[in-house]
């Protein structure tokens, strides 16, 4: 089956929302694939390293309420 990666990236990216603290910071629970195209688009800086978490860029930021809200609003 074929998948379309930027609209898995953008779920995840809107999922990422859901653990958002610390103003830009989301919790690393996602697939190493997706985390690494979303470093390449410059949506979070680089997942690679020991942190449970992942800081996302002010781009990434903006870009995860938007989806989050696009995706998941009533």
């Amino acid at each position: 089956m074929n998948f379309d990666n930027d609209k898995i990236d953008e779920a995840a990216l809107a999922l990422m929302y859901l653990t958002l603290h610390d103003h830009n910071r989301v919790w690393k629970q996602m697939d190493w694939e997706v985390t690494n195209r979303l470093h390449q688009k410059g949506l979070i800086d680089d997942p690679i390293g020991k942190t449970k978490s992942i800081v996302l860029t002010k781009e990434g930021l903006k870009q995860s309420e938007v989806l989050f809200t696009q995706l998941f609003s009533k």
